[in-house]
């Protein structure tokens, strides 16, 4: 299974601020910097983990991005639901749909699969995949940057 790019990036984000000491903020410019993402991806993806409650998005000086609490004990499983979507690792029916819909099996063997997938994943915080040595790791990644911050 792939995930989304956009996955992807608000798993790697909520990593990165689960590490980040008390009292740095980055900014979005800063962690797309960071994580070698296009800005304009980055502030997409903090918009909805806004919405989700599991990040603080503050503007100005002093400003910057922090993670919740929520966003320390979510469940990665349950993010990776959110932002994958409902839908079937297969098209099925679509604009040409399958010839064999009506009784194959196929389908239902990949929602399991898919499901198993998630379901590894639900146990699975934040703040239990940033644990070392990732967390040492991510550190690493942050730049060290003068000049004003804009969220």
């Amino acid at each position: 299974m792939r995930l989304l790019h956009s996955t992807d990036l608000a798993l790697r984000l909520l990593m990165r601020l689960a590490v980040v000491g008390e009292g740095v903020a980055p900014t979005t410019r800063e962690a797309a910097a960071d994580m070698a993402v296009p800005y304009t991806h980055a502030a997409k993806v903090v918009a909805r983990l806004q919405r989700l409650g599991l990040v603080v998005a503050r503007r100005g000086r002093g400003g910057g991005l922090t993670l919740t609490e929520a966003g320390r004990t979510a469940s990665v499983g349950a993010l990776v639901r959110e932002f994958e979507g409902a839908g079937d690792v297969v098209e099925c029916e679509g604009a040409t749909p399958c010839p064999l819909r009506s009784g194959c099996r196929l389908r239902g063997a990949l929602r399991q699969a898919q499901e198993a997938f998630y379901a590894a994943l639900d146990p699975v915080t934040i703040d239990g995949i940033v644990a070392s040595p990732t967390g040492p790791l991510l550190l690493g990644l942050a730049s060290h940057r003068s000049g004003p911050k804009t969220s």
